[in-house]
């Protein structure tokens, strides 16, 4: 890089006890295609003992692009040593690369040139798992310029995106370090909400998430309160940066769906009586201020049923609904009102004794097409009559209590 040129991307690599996989991982960053004039990496050895920072330190002396190498010691989570990256990063660009994964070739390129095309703030590369599972939803095509509330990409909030540097530095934005999971979720979200213009570059494979055979992922290990720390922070982002409404209720899905619905599936039914206690006590407040109608009818019936009797604390009728998911039953449809109606009939259907409210079990269209015998035109328009409704007592409500 010529004394004086900004490069156009940095890469930044936070590094902890990373062997043997950082090595492909530098290789990688070494194969890219573009030119190494135009890119930096700042890598930051997070305290390792197993030869990481000699690893980095041995590339920073071959590698074509300039390479400045970080040793420190240990922070405790990969918010540190991203954080100490982006202080260092000089490119207009910055992309986070995990010390575990790789680069496809072209990555770099084609995003940069994607981002400088359409003037996107962040560009989301297309993700492979090797031993891992990625997100799959928002590949479905290439996308020049979206937004966080007309696609997938909410449910790809992973730090692993390129981001424009001016946009993170004129909004001071780092990553949480009193998380210690989930703190990508909360930086990448509210660069999308920030953001003018996402691309999503779904023909190529830019990143491999790759599973470590020793299962050293900190997004698989650390107890489950981190997960409700997660949650917490991601939903007041939202709140804090989204009007109420249809569009809130739209991101409030990701943390309700992908944080905390997990630790009310199968996991519940293995936990001792305390932790179902405790974790139930975690929630509620999360419930009370944030889960809505918009949010729950989103959802599809097994999930909304039980995010319902979390909010309402009735751990029995959680258990007699997670013990009937793990049989692998699968619910009664009922339909009615002519067929433009699905009512799928998990544990406590119209109990009287339980008394769930029967629209919790009422299915939407796109889970409701796949039963025989759905009209699912004439369910349109009931379901628009009925939310017109809903929105009518609800403006009465308002007026009432504002008269």
């Amino acid at each position: 890089m010529t004394v004086g040129t900004q490069p156009d991307v940095t890469v930044i690599i936070g590094a902890y006890e990373a062997m043997p996989y950082l090595v492909e991982c530098l290789a990688s960053v070494e194969a890219q295609t573009i030119d190494p004039a135009r890119l930096e990496v700042i890598a930051v050895d997070d305290g390792s003992t197993d030869g990481t920072g000699e690893c980095l330190e041995e590339f920073a002396a071959r590698a074509p692009m300039p390479v400045t190498v970080i040793r420190q010691e240990n922070s405790g989570g990969p918010s540190g040593p991203r954080n100490v990256g982006l202080g260092k990063a000089a490119g207009r660009y910055v992309f986070f690369l995990d010390a575990d994964d790789r680069l496809g070739p072209e990555a770099l390129e084609r995003m940069v040139a994607m981002a400088d095309e359409n003037g996107t703030d962040v560009v989301l590369g297309r993700v492979e798992g090797i031993n891992r599972t990625p997100p799959k939803s928002m590949w479905g095509k290439t996308l020049p310029r979206t937004d966080v509330f007309s696609s997938n990409i909410k449910f790809t909030l992973s730090a692993q995106k390129m981001f424009r540097r001016a946009l993170l530095e004129r909004h001071g934005m780092r990553f949480d370090e009193s998380l210690f999971t989930g703190e990508d979720a909360l930086f990448t979200l509210e660069a999308y909400l920030r953001a003018d213009g996402v691309s999503v570059l779904a023909d190529y494979t830019c990143y491999y998430l790759v599973g470590r055979d020793d299962g050293k992922h900190v997004t698989k290990t650390g107890s489950y309160t981190l997960r409700f720390d997660s949650a917490r922070a991601l939903m007041a982002l939202i709140e804090e940066m989204v009007p109420a409404g249809d569009k809130r209720d739209i991101l409030m899905v990701r943390p309700f769906l992908i944080t905390l619905l997990p630790q009310f599936g199968p996991k519940f039914l293995k936990d001792s009586e305390e932790v179902r206690r405790h974790k139930l006590e975690l929630a509620k407040p999360l419930m009370d201020a944030h889960w809505t109608p918009g949010v729950a009818r989103r959802l599809r019936v097994h999930e909304r049923l039980r995010l319902h009797l979390v909010a309402h604390q009735r751990p029995e009728l959680l258990l007699d609904v997670l013990e009937f998911m793990k049989a692998k039953k699968e619910p009664e449809a009922r339909l009615e009102k002519r067929g433009t109606q699905v009512y799928l009939a998990y544990p406590h259907f119209r109990s009287k004794t339980a008394g769930i409210p029967d629209d919790i079990y009422l299915a939407e269209p796109r889970e409701a097409r796949a039963v025989p015998g759905y009209r699912a035109a004439a369910a349109n328009t009931f379901l628009r009559r009925a939310v017109r409704k809903v929105r009518r007592t609800l403006r009465a409500r308002n007026f009432k209590a504002a008269a």
